[in-house]
């Protein structure tokens, strides 16, 4: 089938706003333009893409499948034109790096800087997501490379990946608040205390419910927040047990203890992830040399 390209350019600026309008003045074209190029390429593809009324656009559902290959390709093409641009004006092009802000701060910013020295004239972008959100930022084509938590439940084999390091979850507490056993304690006994843990939309948490499970143990946080910062603040001030990777508890927290589990809390990676699908910029491929390989946490800071 001989679609012109122009038809999945104006199909994509129309899905991602829901709006025709919003449409017409990203592509400098008149609203029934849209409509008619988008009425050319249902035509076309012979289904419906967009339910339309007075209030509001939604994609169909055979919108929604259409939407997640254009999309990847819309971002190839402008990435592969961002690549040739750049290359030109600065040699190797703009790197562009998906990350959690966790890892962004404990982790990529000596990485980041060491880049930053050696290519002082190549644009640095670091787009924040959680490391499962970030998979998706991959996939689409929006960024070069990602560093992420592992285990993560949407990286699979189609990733090429590099570890970066090893780190060790812990529960913290203040004992001047709570009152905390001097032994080991169990994960059932966890349960007894107010749990304080990212969001259910992050590995961290993925991890810990998993863990539980394993225990024949159900897991009901008492706080579930984005910031393992603020989960460190609360932990400090009383309002329970937070559960965070141990590069994120500073060595002058006095304040706080790290709680000993009966039950063994795996270990977990930091690692770096490229999609084979897509060209490699120069840029990223650079920064890739600079990063560490299965180093401990320490040891990369």
């Amino acid at each position: 089938m001989d679609i012109n390209y122009e038809l999945y350019k104006v199909f994509y600026h129309v899905a991602s706003s829901l709006s025709f309008s919003e449409a017409s003045k990203k592509l400098f074209i008149s609203q029934s333009a849209v409509s008619q190029s988008i009425k050319t390429l249902e035509r076309k593809l012979g289904q419906s893409l967009f339910i339309r009324s007075t209030k509001k656009v939604q994609l169909t559902p055979a919108g929604q499948t259409l939407l997640k290959h254009v999309e990847p390709a819309i971002n190839l093409l402008r990435k592969g034109e961002t690549q040739l641009l750049d290359a030109n004006a600065l040699g190797l092009g703009q790197l562009h790096i998906g990350a959690s802000d966790t890892i962004c701060r404990y982790f990529l910013v000596p990485y980041l800087k060491r880049f930053h020295e050696q290519f002082p004239d190549v644009p640095i972008k670091v787009t924040n997501a959680t490391s499962i959100n970030c998979v998706d930022l991959l996939t689409q084509g929006k960024v070069d490379l990602i560093v992420t938590n592992y285990p993560n439940s949407r990286i699979n084999g189609a990733y090429n990946t590099k570890t970066l390091a090893t780190f060790q979850d812990v529960f913290i507490a203040n004992p001047a608040y709570l009152d905390l056993p001097q032994e080991a304690i169990t994960f059932a006994e966890l349960k007894t205390y107010p749990l304080l843990m990212l969001e259910r939309k992050s590995t961290t948490s993925e991890f810990l419910h998993s863990l539980f499970l394993q225990h024949q143990l159900e897991l009901i946080p008492e706080v579930e927040l984005s910031s393992n910062d603020f989960l460190t603040d609360l932990a400090r001030i009383g309002i329970g047990i937070a559960f965070i990777p141990d590069y994120c508890l500073s060595a002058h927290e006095e304040e706080l203890s790290v709680l000993k589990t009966k039950e063994t809390v795996p270990a977990r990676q930091i690692i770096a992830a490229i999609n084979p699908g897509l060209p490699l910029s120069p840029s990223a491929k650079e920064f890739l040399k600079l990063l560490p390989e299965a180093e401990t946490m320490a040891a990369a800071e």
